[in-house]
């Protein structure tokens, strides 16, 4: 009987590294992953900072313009 339940606490054992190991691994892609989209959170950042800008210009151009012309 002892040897049955030394058999079953192996097995657990097993299963249980087995998922300690695969859920570093998930773990690992999803802080990689994580970096990914945060870089691509960053980059679309600077840009929609750079396209309110030169909207801004634009419209400061236009309203230039419009008084020039009254």
């Amino acid at each position: 009987m002892e040897s049955e339940d030394l058999r079953k606490l192996e097995t657990r054992i097993d299963e249980l590294i087995n998922a300690c190991q695969r859920l570093r691994q998930e773990n690992q892609s999803l802080k990689s992953e994580h970096d990914v989209l945060n870089q691509r959170h960053v980059r679309l950042m600077e840009k929609t900072r750079v396209a309110r800008e030169r909207i801004e210009t634009m419209i400061d151009r236009l309203k230039a313009l419009e008084r020039g012309h009254s």
